[in-house]
């Protein structure tokens, strides 16, 4: 059996996230359908992680064994030929037995797109979102500087991010290594993370906490204290899915 690893990107407006379901449309299930018609096999799609409905990626992984002889470059090609536009394939290659797009990883890279000016340009409305008020930037890249290195994140975690039944291994523990606020023009603004990993929903709650901040509904230390609570309920809201990217997985 031959392991091939995808480079993919999609817009995932109109999906119900990337894990296949039973009932609605996703990214895993549009691909994997494709590699079944390609190569004739019950195909498993395995991915870097989930993300969200209404969540986009510029490099999510993923990996399938096959017996197929189909050389990489025709899986590339037949796929684009095949997806919907909204789901494109960036790269094909064979890989060793032993990779696993989501095991293997090592961390992540995700950003979230803001605009906070009183107008949002209409083709960017489903890939920021619209915060039309003005952003404390100094509180916030305080609080930012404050998710650097390795923390309980349970605060910002989301029910349903892992077993929580579970004893072992590292509960809602991650090291974050870099966490950063980029100012692209006077009202667009990006949000930066990358760590070793993500709770489910943590970086759309991180960042809705982060605009109680920036509005002044919440001081700095009342974002420090938030961290510290490890209580979900001591955290801001969870910030909309349409902002959010996974900008790359790293190995």
């Amino acid at each position: 059996m031959r392991n091939i690893r995808l480079l993919i990107a999609f817009d995932g407006t109109g999906y119900c996230g990337w894990q296949r379901q039973r009932h609605g449309v996703t990214i895993q299930g549009e691909i994997e359908d494709r590699l079944a018609t390609m190569t004739g096999e019950q195909v498993v799609l395995h991915g870097a992680g989930r993300t969200d409905a209404g969540v986009h990626a510029e490099g999510m992984v993923a990996n399938f064994h096959t017996g197929s002889g189909i050389p990489c470059p025709a899986f590339y090609n037949g796929l684009n030929s095949m997806l919907p536009a909204a789901i494109r394939i960036l790269a094909t290659d064979e890989v060793g037995e032993s990779f696993h797009a989501r095991f293997s990883a090592r961390g992540k890279h995700y950003l979230y797109r803001l605009c906070c000016g009183p107008v949002q340009m209409p083709q960017h409305r489903l890939y920021s979102l619209h915060h039309p008020a003005a952003i404390d930037v100094s509180a916030v890249r305080a609080c930012l500087s404050m998710l650097e290195g390795t923390h309980d994140f349970a605060s910002f975690e989301n029910t349903g991010s892992r077993d929580r039944t579970i004893e072992t291994g590292r509960g809602s523990v991650r090291t974050i290594y870099t966490a950063e606020l980029h100012i692209r023009s006077q009202y667009e603004y990006e949000f930066s993370f990358v760590g070793d990993g993500f709770l489910r929903q943590m970086v759309r709650n991180i960042v809705g906490t982060l605009l109680e901040v920036g509005r002044g509904k919440r001081s700095v230390d009342g974002f420090h204290q938030a961290l510290l609570a490890r209580e979900r309920t001591a955290a801001g809201p969870t910030a909309p899915a349409r902002g959010l990217t996974l900008k790359a997985v790293l190995y």
